[in-house]
């Protein structure tokens, strides 16, 4: 008696790999009166039959099947564009196809084949059956490994933000610190690091997270409507204003105003927010009542508050008010072994949004990654990982897809091994320089090098 069985419409819980039966999903989709229904068995496994993509997808809501075996009747089929679209959007599942040689001559059909499953047999499978049990065991130990990596990643994803460096570490230490308190909040950091997410993290787990968060981007403001924009106005204030407005501040009572970009917002807007800070009220615009409101200031920057404040273009006493709690984020390039951690969970995240032929990322394409500079940060990370998914004619993405050259670095000079371990060499220095806020002699400790090494170092790469 053979240990695989064929039940219609019968779900299971899936065995692990150590037991005696595996269980795949076979979808058998044929015309019965071109073609009889297939009856396959397979010693070591079991198979969920159904027999349309309805039932198909019921089956795979209830349970995870890692393998799928399906017999498509291809030339009997009116809803192809259905049968597409599902193969296209499970992501989980690596699908084997049962077909014939006189099928395999339609072209739709090939299509469909090779960007949708991992392998195929024709019929009939006389002499393939043994060769059909080692691909589907192939088939099911590379599901498995993918959904490992997805639970991985999705572990990593603390506050909406992956990482695994001592940098991003010490991000996530210091939000869970200032998230405890009432205090202003100042973030820097470069361009497209994430600023506003960790803003959100600390409003999320601050004893305000009941309230709302509402964020305001200083910089996309014109000067004529920064005023009523963060303060608000009365009926009759101004030309067009003809019902009261609250502000955002008045909007983000009992929870947190993220302030992007402060150090665009004017001058004469840095009075009344400091006013704001100092007495927790404001005046809407075209009115003299004072509105007390109970909201925490986050305000974020990626320029330099500190030269600002010296050639004026910021108020000092602002800056001071501001910057009670600092978070300072640190630029892709600083997070050690981040950057492959962020591009394969950025792929799987838009994978699983969009569906795509795409399965991953050459070893090449990885080096290219790792190589390039990122002035652009996570955000320019997210976008050519974006692109090189819907452009890509590869089954997995290569450097040419994702804009970069694997042969050269960021700046187009030849990578040599002197400049891959000063680059290494300095990126540790810098990491942590920040980890011991600064403080030469730990950091010296840390990196296993006297002091006076590092000084050295520090003054060979203008760190000092």
């Amino acid at each position: 008696m053979t240990l695989s069985t064929i039940t219609e419409g019968q779900g299971r819980h899936l065995e692990s790999p150590g037991t005696a039966a595996r269980t795949a999903l076979f979808l058998d989709i044929c015309d019965t009166q071109r073609a009889p229904s297939l009856d396959i068995s397979l010693n070591g496994w079991t198979l969920d039959r159904v027999t349309n993509i309805d039932s198909a997808r019921d089956s795979l809501r209830k349970h995870d099947y890692y393998v799928g075996l399906v017999k498509l009747d291809w030339p009997s089929i009116q809803d192809r564009d259905e049968i597409e679209d599902f193969f296209h959007q499970d992501q989980y599942t690596n699908w084997i196809a049962l077909t014939t040689p006189e099928v395999m001559r339609d072209h739709t059909f090939r299509r469909m084949l090779f960007e949708n499953f991992y392998d195929y047999f024709t019929l009939p499978l006389d002499q393939n059956q043994s060769y059909l049990r080692a691909t589907l065991g192939h088939a099911y130990g590379i599901s498995r490994l993918r959904k490992l990596e997805d639970k991985q990643l999705s572990l990593l994803d603390e506050f909406h933000m992956v990482g695994a460096s001592p940098a991003i570490m010490e991000i996530f230490q210091q939000i869970r610190k200032v998230a405890t308190a009432e205090a202003p909040v100042l973030i820097t950091g470069e361009s497209g690091t994430g600023k506003e997410l960790i803003a959100r993290a600390i409003h999320q787990r601050s004893a305000r997270h009941k309230g709302p968060f509402v964020a305001v981007n200083c910089g996309s403001l014109p000067d004529t409507l920064v005023h009523s924009e963060l303060f608000g106005y009365e009926k009759g204030a101004f030309t067009g204003a003809y019902k009261r407005k609250i502000g955002r501040l008045e909007a983000a009572a009992d929870g947190t105003i993220f302030l992007d970009e402060i150090g665009d917002l004017p001058l004469d807007m840095q009075v009344h927010l400091l006013r704001f800070l100092q007495e927790q009220t404001l005046e809407r615009l075209g009115s003299n009542d004072s509105i007390r409101v109970n909201a925490r200031v986050i305000a974020a920057t990626n320029i330099d508050l500190d030269q600002m404040v010296e050639s004026s273009d910021f108020r000092e006493d602002l800056y001071y008010r501001l910057n009670v709690l600092t978070v300072k984020v640190p630029s892709l390039r600083e997070r050690d072994g981040d950057i492959e951690l962020l591009a394969r969970f950025f792929f799987q995240k838009f994978r699983n949004e969009q569906g795509c032929h795409v399965r991953g990322f050459t070893q090449q394409a990885l080096a290219a990654l790792n190589a390039y500079e990122w002035p652009g940060n996570v955000r320019e990370l997210i976008n050519r990982i974006r692109r090189a998914m819907v452009m890509s004619d590869n089954r997995l993405v290569t450097p040419d897809d994702l804009g970069l050259d694997d042969t050269v670095c960021s700046s187009g000079q030849q990578i040599t091994l002197e400049d891959a371990r000063n680059r290494a060499e300095k990126q540790a220095i810098r990491q942590n320089l920040e980890l011991s806020h600064n403080n030469v002699s730990k950091a010296a400790r840390m990196l296993g090098v006297s002091r006076v090494t590092l000084y050295r170092l520090m003054e060979k790469y203008q760190m000092r």
